[in-house]
C-alpha cells in the first residue's frame, strides 16, 4: 500500500465515513475510529460538529492544506452570495477536482498526481499546477501520451461514479469542458457535505 493510499485510508477511518465511496475503504468493514478508543460514541459539541464537517471537506479534495483552504473560505466571503456556496464553487473549479469528476483518475489524490506530472492540459496548454482555478468554458483533457494510460483509461470506464452535469464529455470521453460552477445540491458527494458548518466554523 503505498503512503498517499495510506493516508486516504487512516482519512476514512479517522472521520468515520466511506469519503469517497470507495468498495476498498476499510470504513465500510470498521465503521468505528482506529486505536483501542475507536468505538467509543460521544456526542460531539456545536464546535466539534463544526470541526467535522471542515475536515471532511478538506480530506475530499485531497487533504487540502489548512492555509490553502481557508484562502478558499476567504474568498469566499469576498463574493458575492452565499459563503458555502461560492466556497463548494471554488473547490470544485480545482484541476485536480475537475480531473478526478471527469473520471481520468481513479481518486483524488491520483489525479493531484497526475497535474503535477504534467499529464494534463487546460485549453490545449499544460498546467502542472493542482490547485489552479478551472472556468467556466476552458477545455480539459490527458496530453496525447497520456490518453494511452492504462490507469487514465480504466479510470475513464469505473462505474462507481458518473461524470456530473455540470462538466460536460466530448465524444472520445476524453476530452471535458466546465459548462458551470455547480452549487452544493449539483455535487455527487458520496456523503453529506455541510459547507454551512465550515463558514460558521471559521466566523467564531
Amino acid at each position: 500500500m503505498t503512503k498517499r493510499q495510506n493516508a486516504k485510508y487512516k482519512i476514512n477511518r479517522r472521520l468515520g465515513v466511506n469519503l469517497w465511496g470507495r468498495a476498498k475503504s476499510p470504513i465500510n468493514a470498521r465503521d468505528y475510529g482506529p486505536g483501542e478508543h475507536g468505538q467509543r460514541k460521544r456526542k460531539p459539541t456545536d464546535y466539534g460538529l463544526q470541526l467535522m464537517a471542515k475536515q471532511k471537506l478538506k480530506g475530499y479534495y485531497g487533504n487540502v492544506s489548512e492555509s490553502q483552504f481557508y484562502r478558499y473560505y476567504e474568498e469566499a466571503v469576498r463574493r458575492r452570495g452565499d459563503t458555502s456556496e461560492n466556497l463548494i464553487g471554488l473547490l470544485e473549479r480545482r484541476l485536480d477536482a475537475v480531473v478526478y469528476r471527469a473520471k481520468f483518475a481513479p481518486t483524488v489524490f491520483a489525479a493531484r498526481q497526475f497535474v503535477n506530472h504534467g499529464l494534463i492540459t487546460v485549453n490545449g496548454r499544460r498546467v502542472t499546477i493542482p490547485s489552479y482555478l478551472v472556468k467556466e468554458g476552458d477545455v480539459i483533457e490527458p496530453t496525447d501520451r497520456a490518453k494511452q494510460f492504462a490507469v487514465i483509461l480504466e479510470a475513464n470506464q469505473q462505474a462507481e461514479r458518473d461524470v456530473p452535469d455540470y462538466i460536460g464529455v466530448d465524444g472520445d470521453k476524453l476530452r471535458v469542458t466546465l459548462v458551470r460552477t455547480p452549487k452544493l445540491a449539483d455535487v455527487p458527494y458520496p456523503v453529506q457535505m455541510e459547507p454551512n458548518l465550515v463558514v460558521e466554523y471559521y466566523s467564531r
